[in-house]
């Protein structure tokens, strides 16, 4: 699998943009593996102070819980890396904060830190709508660190521009 070009982030970035552009909304966005990517992302690109809200680095499981209310059974029960992790992340960046939508990212990038029941390059998703509306995904990702880690910003700005299409 090739590399994500630079131009396909930028681009990505842009059309997320447009649409909440479009509909006025603004975005938050809570990360965990990719580390503030999407973030960093979104604000370079001129003109995102209209539409970027915010955005929360959670790497550790206390941070998820301090700033995006993600719960301890949850961490427990399903693992930071889940769907149900990602849900809860998703969701407590639109409660802290001032988003009409939200994505969240939490995974594996490596090299280390896989187990068989959940490798490096899993990484799972959610997407949140502040009407309640809300949805999941997983996927595994192959590369190296960075590879995982720019892949999964691309995948998770491909998902919210379907989400609030």
């Amino acid at each position: 699998m090739a590399r994500v070009a630079e131009s396909e982030l930028k681009q990505l970035a842009q059309d997320l943009g447009v649409k909440l552009q479009a509909r006025q909304w603004r975005v938050a966005t809570a990360e965990s593996c990719t580390g503030g990517l999407v973030g960093q992302l979104l604000t370079s690109l001129p003109g995102c102070s209209s539409w970027f809200e915010r955005g929360f680095i959670t790497y550790s499981n206390v941070s998820k819980q301090e700033m995006l209310d993600v719960s301890a059974t949850t961490l427990e029960t399903f693992g930071a890396v889940s769907e149900e992790t990602a849900s809860e992340m998703a969701k407590g960046a639109l409660m802290h904060s001032h988003a009409h939508v939200s994505l969240s990212i939490t995974g594996i990038a490596g090299p280390d830190g896989g187990t068989r029941e959940k490798p490096v390059g899993l990484v799972c998703y959610g997407w949140a709508l502040s009407d309640g509306t809300a949805m999941t995904s997983t996927c595994r990702l192959s590369g190296d660190r960075e590879e995982v880690r720019t892949r999964a910003a691309a995948a998770a700005l491909r998902g919210l521009i379907e989400f609030v299409a």
